[in-house]
């Protein structure tokens, strides 16, 4: 087979297609398109590059294409340029040109070598556009972009950008330093939290893009104290930028999450609550405190006046003689007065104030009152357990709830301190069911004798001795308290010795 019959594929233009079509398409072409010769002198211009560099083809013709070019373009660029497309190959770049007016603007150059048939080069094809626009948006953004990063990361509040999974796409520097402090990746942990607070509703502003703010959740970082963060969401959509998208739009779902540390704040907070719940209490208990040392002198003299009045009644039934009718009106007349004066001293016993019902948060309400306890704990060295479970608010008087567990609380710190003891230890634990709540109390004190299980709780029974300035009213106001709320109270010694004081209120 003879190898000059085959046909090579002819990469000219089509025959077919007339030339004038070809000089009317680069006339007219959108782009600026100039040929110059092998020296990069113009031989001819579009109209496109007229309007782009304000030349006419009779005043750009026969210049070289410097003429368009600006100082503060690098010599490297152009050294690239060149070196490029003498080796005849295409070069693309971007040039600071001037028009003939004077102003700059930004040209995106393809420049592609045409060689003749020779191998030689003999001329160049330019063809650039105008991008100043587009270089202006693309920085405007990017300064844009560097501004909110700076400013993000200046913000005093952890902030950070999680996707559709929930990972961490952008943070800031105290996110950075939270990451530092807790250990962990403390996104998950307190998405987390909010998921379980706010439940439906978290998902609820997840569909609808809508924002949450100021959500507070607690989190215990293992071996350290609480803390506390006031947490911030918005959903931010974000358009898919791929050319396939471009018809058909999807979307991305960004969460934007600021966290703000609150426990200071908390901490504060919950200072100024004790501080309130310990004054309270402290008045409560100076008005209980009169109310126990004038009931008891009242019971105490009512015992005399008892026996007067039966002196009284026997020496009616006496005879009369002079004598006797004038030690009966004596009599009588010292037992009125001493009535009338038991019935002024039960005048000055201050009546129990009104305290509206209101829901109660058992839990907070005991963690308030061992804080009260604290330098007591402290100093006569007690450990502490606490084993709360998570309870149902609850209907009561708070302060009256108050005053009654910092009774007990009391009366275990002084068990303790009383045994002297190597092992001080005080548990308390809430348990709930579905009608009662649960409060335990267990000393590692001496326990309770089983005689005095019932006995505790009648007025004036004291174990303590007058030397402790006790006159045994205490048990008996908690006993009033508990059965204000239709609660039980139970005294018992606890299985590892000690006493347990077993607390058990209606939710209901």
């Amino acid at each position: 087979m003879n190898n000059s019959s085959r046909t090579e594929p002819d990469s000219g233009p089509d025959p077919s297609i007339p030339q004038e079509i070809f000089r009317q398409a680069v006339e007219q072409a959108a782009l600026a398109i100039s040929i110059t010769d092998a020296k990069a002198r113009i031989l001819y211009c579009n109209p496109a590059f007229q309007r782009v560099t304000g030349y006419s083809s009779g005043e750009i013709v026969g210049h070289n294409e410097s003429v368009l070019s600006y100082k503060v373009t690098p010599n490297l660029v152009y050294e690239s340029l060149w070196a490029q497309i003498l080796r005849q190959r295409p070069w693309n770049g971007l040039l600071v040109n001037r028009r003939k007016d004077g102003s700059r603007y930004l040209a995106e150059l393809t420049i592609t070598p045409v060689v003749d048939e020779s191998g030689q080069t003999s001329n160049y094809l330019g063809m650039h556009r105008d991008v100043t626009e587009v270089h202006r948006l693309e920085r405007q953004v990017q300064n844009q972009k560097a501004l909110i990063e700076s400013v993000v990361d200046a913000a005093p509040v952890a902030i950070v950008m999680l996707d559709e999974q929930e990972r961490v796409v952008l943070d800031n520097q105290e996110y950075k330093k939270l990451i530092g402090e807790l250990g962990a990746e403390p996104a998950a942990t307190l998405l987390a939290a909010l998921h379980a607070d706010m439940g439906e509703v978290f998902d609820r502003s997840r569909k609808t893009d809508r924002s949450f703010a100021g959500h507070e959740v607690r989190y215990t970082p293992e071996g350290h104290k609480p803390r506390w963060f006031a947490c911030s969401g918005s959903w931010i959509d974000e358009q898919d930028a791929s050319a396939e998208a471009f018809y058909e739009p999807t979307r991305r779902q960004y969460m934007l999450l600021v966290i703000q540390d609150i426990t200071a704040l908390k901490e504060q907070q919950e200072a100024i609550r004790v501080n309130a719940l310990r004054a309270v209490l402290a008045e409560q208990e100076r008005i209980q405190s009169l109310r126990e040392t004038l009931s008891g002198a009242i019971f105490q003299l009512q015992a005399p006046f008892n026996m007067l009045a039966a002196a009284v009644r026997m020496l009616a039934r006496q005879p009369g003689n002079g004598a006797a009718d004038a030690l009966t009106a004596s009599l009588e007349e010292a037992l009125a007065s001493g009535s009338q004066t038991l019935d002024s001293l039960r005048a000055c016993i201050p009546s129990q104030s009104d305290e509206t019902i209101s829901p109660v948060d058992l839990n907070a309400l005991l963690k308030d009152t061992l804080r009260m306890a604290t330098p007591r704990l402290l100093a006569d060295g007690i450990t502490v357990e606490w084993r709360p479970t998570e309870l149902p608010l609850l209907s009561g008087r708070p302060t009256r709830l108050a005053i009654l567990f910092k009774a007990l609380l009391e009366n275990a710190i002084d068990a303790i301190h009383e045994s002297r003891g190597d092992r001080r230890e005080l548990i308390l634990t809430t348990l709930a069911s579905p009608d009662w709540i649960e409060v335990v109390i267990e000393d590692s004190g001496p326990g309770i004798p089983e005689e005095w299980r019932y006995k505790v709780f009648e007025p004036f029974f004291t174990t303590k001795g007058a030397d402790h300035q006790h006159i045994g009213m205490g048990l008996s106001a908690v006993q009033d308290v508990v059965t204000s709320h239709g609660g039980l109270i139970e005294m018992a010694n606890a299985p590892g010795g000690g006493c347990r004081a077993r607390v058990q209120l209606p939710t209901a």
